[in-house]
């Protein structure tokens, strides 16, 4: 008999639902896509009830109803016994009374929102991580890492995945030591949202020099960062934070310490302008971060000399991170996770509930598009019911009208099949543009996604062609690898290359998503440039369009020249 069960990311940020049955992923569904909060907190009730559409289940038909986080232990860990050893977490713990009933009573709270008294499994949060990186993989023994901001008490993992089993070998990185809290802080320093806006610092980065010497002192700013994560001599596994720096494991929103201000100066508002000082600092913070976790690997793969890796955890989320890892040539294969943040927990709540029940393969994922999906007659509707003229048209004359209209220098808002999981678009919901001239992305940014002038845009290259253009020996499906653009043909992609001629690369084939392995080799047929601009279909603070209705509301009060439909075409 099948085993259906129902995942749950619903404490924290990204919350989110996923259902698989015998461990095969069904449904995956990001709760932000439906009450329009980016990184929404809010329970992931239409989350749930899409999954279970999606599914085509009732709640009743559900086996185990998991959630990828156990709030005993961290009442336990992260509250109680940091209370009795240090007194200003006590007032830390009074302050957050109510939040912690709340977690007490979650269990209930889950029950109350589904209406249902079925038993909830609670899972620890980076075993959820672990295995949502592991399984769909493929590959039958790997190294599996996370890294995140918090689990219950633990900020990061390490285990090995073998021939469907899961043995972690570490969880003492414990809180306050934390790789993607340090980043948080960091990014809330610089003016922007902490556990929204991790992403901009990561493209703020190469614009700054992390070597430079800091106003007022002897040190450089890598210096600096060197002494906030210290990492320890006898085991690299092992790092501290060093809390003379941070303020977060003392006072909720504060961050970093007076010593880090003192030594800084003043933090920044996002109004204010951006000085080479936030470049370097965000530089120091990247460059540091990239040290650490690549010695923490390079010392594992000593020990285990185990060729592949999977990542995931909020942190697997920096390409940069990644593209380093790859450059170092550390492990042969490379997997991350595309929901590697905490949305993917619900992904990894499924797998572990499934494990304690049933022995799991691990079988290569390439495919998530497991969210809203709508059918041509209600989008068809939607638009008579707003007097939207438009054409339908079938793939091929679609896919040579798209080129047209790339070549033309157009900006194209993409709806079609189901919705990614992850942060990034692939396709399904993107905003497309030709990859050249270098001013392309100028206006991308400044007037069609309001966002950063140093934001850069992803290249979706054909899989085939992606070594003739970056330096790239394996595939990337989920755009989370950085790498280096081949500087012979760079020119002829300059809007999808950064200021430090890297690229976020999303490779395609044809199993991958064969609408847009098509398109993609028409445009190359009549560019010869085998690239396409990509980006998320949404604008800067807004999350990813989810159905028709907010891709034409999108489309209609933004500068977007064209709008796909599935097969229906839309002009301004």
């Amino acid at each position: 008999m099948s085993l259906k069960v129902l995942g749950l990311n619903s404490e924290g940020h990204d919350t989110s639902a996923c259902i698989t049955i015998d461990g095969k992923l069904i449904a995956a569904c990001e709760q932000e896509r439906y009450d329009k909060i980016k990184h929404s907190r809010n329970f992931p009730l239409e989350a749930i009830k899409d999954c279970l559409k999606i599914s085509k289940l009732s709640i009743n038909d559900i086996d185990v109803i998991s959630s990828g986080f156990d709030p005993q232990i961290l009442i336990r860990d992260l509250y109680l016994k940091p209370s009795i050893e240090n007194y200003d977490r006590l007032s830390f713990f009074i302050n957050d009374i109510e939040r912690i009933k709340s977690w007490h009573n979650l269990e209930k709270q889950i029950q109350n929102k589904l209406k249902i008294k079925k038993k909830i499994e609670f899972n620890n949060h980076h075993l959820c991580h672990l295995a949502s990186a592991y399984f769909p993989s493929g590959f039958q023994k790997a190294l599996v890492v996370s890294y995140d901001g918090l689990g219950e008490s633990e900020s990061g993992a390490f285990a090995i995945g073998n021939k469907g089993k899961i043995k972690v070998l570490n969880y003492k990185n414990l809180y306050p030591n934390s790789l993607g809290l340090l980043y948080s802080a960091i990014t809330f320093y610089l003016g922007w949202k902490p556990f929204c806006d991790e992403g901009i610092i990561m493209g703020l980065a190469p614009y700054g020099n992390s070597q430079a010497k800091i106003k007022g002192t002897n040190k450089t700013y890598y210096d600096l960062f060197k002494d906030i994560i210290c990492l320890n001599k006898n085991n690299p596994l092992q790092y501290e934070i060093n809390k003379k720096w941070i303020a977060y494991h003392i006072k909720r929103d504060v961050w970093v310490s007076k010593e880090f201000i003192k030594i800084f100066g003043k933090p920044k508002k996002y109004s204010s302008k951006i000085t080479k000082h936030h470049m370097n600092i965000a530089k120091a913070l990247q460059d540091r971060l990239e040290y650490v976790v690549c010695k923490q690997l390079k010392y594992l793969k000593k020990i285990y000399k185990i060729e592949n890796l999977c990542l995931a955890g909020g942190v697997a989320l920096n390409c940069s991170l990644n593209g380093r890892i790859k450059k170092e040539k550390i492990f042969k294969n490379i997997f991350i996770q595309p929901a590697s943040g905490d949305a993917g927990i619900s992904y990894g709540s499924c797998l572990v509930s499934t494990l304690k029940r049933k022995k799991l393969k691990t079988k290569r994922i390439n495919n998530f598009f497991t969210g809203t999906r709508e059918s041509e007659r209600i989008i068809k509707k939607n638009l008579i019911k707003r007097k939207i003229k438009f054409k339908k048209l079938n793939n091929k004359l679609l896919h040579n009208e798209i080129s047209k209209k790339l070549l033309e220098g157009k900006i194209i808002g993409v709806f079609r099949g189901p919705a990614e999981f992850g942060p990034r678009a692939l396709g399904n919901r993107s905003i497309i543009s030709k990859p050249y001239p270098e001013r392309m992305k100028d206006h991308l940014n400044k007037n069609v996604k309001f966002r950063e002038f140093f934001r850069p845009f992803a290249p979706m290259v054909l899989n085939e062609k992606k070594e003739e253009y970056f330096d790239l020996n394996q595939e990337s499906p989920h755009m989370l690898i950085a790498c280096k653009a081949k500087m012979k043909n760079r020119n002829k992609i300059s809007a999808v290359v950064h200021v430090d001629n890297s690229c976020r690369v999303q490779t395609l084939t044809n199993q991958t998503n064969p609408f847009f392995y098509k398109l993609l080799n028409n445009f190359y047929q009549k560019s010869g440039v085998p690239v396409i601009l990509n980006t998320s279909f949404n604008i800067k603070g807004q999350p990813i369009v989810n159905d028709s209705i907010d891709a034409i509301k999108c489309f209609k009060k933004y500068n977007i020249d064209v709008l796909i439909l599935e097969n229906f075409i839309i002009e301004k």
